[in-house]
């Protein structure tokens, strides 16, 4: 008796479960019919429209290999690196970028050591190249802020005449979004969507000098939280604002043509002499090589090479006004 009510129970459950299950796993009309309404829109989508949608996942990953991207969130360096790769819009990682400085490093004092036999050298030579990978960065970071920088006083006129027009400061911030060229658009464009998804404007304004950390968009943006504090005509206060950064522009040009002639010689007194120890040693090995044979021509190796890294860093500090 007992097996015959376990029986039927199972009966029971299986003619109910198993419809169910299958209307489950089933994707119902209207389900199928939303799918291929997204399917078909993103297929029209145009690949303009498709590489301006902004990825709202946060993504803290310094490296590809699982292992060393713990490890790179132990260290206190990885974030800055981090923020240096995004600030320089290279799309690489931490870990990357450490790999590509090991390797400038490990390279060349193998070949030098190898060719030459002198580590000493060798150990200078690839101190100096493993940060080439950081200079680049430095490069391409210090190229976009120019850019950013020539194309602030446009957005802030543009953000004029959408507040003159009767917009609001978010509006007038995604039209910039919209209308401007990175990195200026981009980097607007963050901060309109970041405000669109409830962060404040104080936080909004905050992570964009984060991201761009220059004495111009941190003059916009002390105008902007005053205005918002005290009142006023924003558009008249980012006109002015504007015109501002524009003299500073003009102003940090017309130095830079007169500290020319100033940083030309800093270059040629810092490259001369490696340029004419690497000439010499192709004429005459044999002279070039008593500086890495003997230990007075190593001392006189490691002075020469400080009092030109600091001859350079001299000359760099009188030409380098700040403005």
């Amino acid at each position: 008796m007992g097996l015959i009510i376990v029986l039927v129970f199972v009966g029971v459950f299986v003619a109910i479960a198993l419809p169910l299950a299958a209307s489950a796993l089933t994707p119902s009309q209207s389900a199928r019919q939303a799918l291929a309404t997204l399917h078909s829109a993103l297929e029209g989508e145009s690949l303009e429209a498709r590489q301006q949608t902004i990825d709202l996942r946060k993504n803290d990953k310094l490296s590809s290999i699982p292992w060393l991207n713990r490890k790179l969130l132990k260290l206190e360096l990885a974030p800055l690196l981090h923020r240096l790769l995004s600030q320089a819009d290279l799309g690489w990682s931490a870990g990357r970028l450490m790999a590509m400085t090991g390797v400038c490093f490990a390279l060349p004092v193998c070949i030098v050591d190898l060719r030459f036999g002198a580590f000493l050298p060798a150990l200078g030579a690839g101190l100096v190249l493993c940060f080439l990978p950081l200079g680049w960065v430095l490069f391409k970071r210090s190229r976009r802020f120019g850019k950013f920088e020539k194309g602030l006083p446009e957005a802030l006129d543009l953000m004029v005449s959408a507040l003159r027009a009767g917009h609001s400061l978010n509006a007038a911030m995604g039209l910039v979004a919209r209308e401007c060229s990175d990195p200026v658009g981009s980097e607007f464009r963050v901060c309109f969507e970041e405000q669109n998804f409830g962060l404040e404007m104080k936080a909004a304004l905050d992570n964009l000098l984060e991201r761009v950390p220059m004495q111009d968009l941190r003059i916009v943006s002390t105008a902007i939280m005053i205005q918002k504090e005290s009142g006023g005509n924003l558009a008249e206060v980012l006109d002015k604002t504007s015109n501002l950064i524009r003299e500073r522009f003009r102003l940090k040009r017309q130095i830079r043509t007169h500290t020319a002639q100033g940083r030309l010689t800093g270059w040629i007194l810092t490259l001369v002499p490696v340029g004419l120890g690497i000439v010499m040693y192709f004429v005459n090995p044999q002279m070039m090589s008593v500086l890495w044979h003997r230990p007075i021509g190593i001392k006189m190796m490691w002075a020469a090479g400080a009092m030109t890294v600091i001859g350079g860093f001299v000359i760099n500090r009188i030409v380098d006004i700040d403005v």
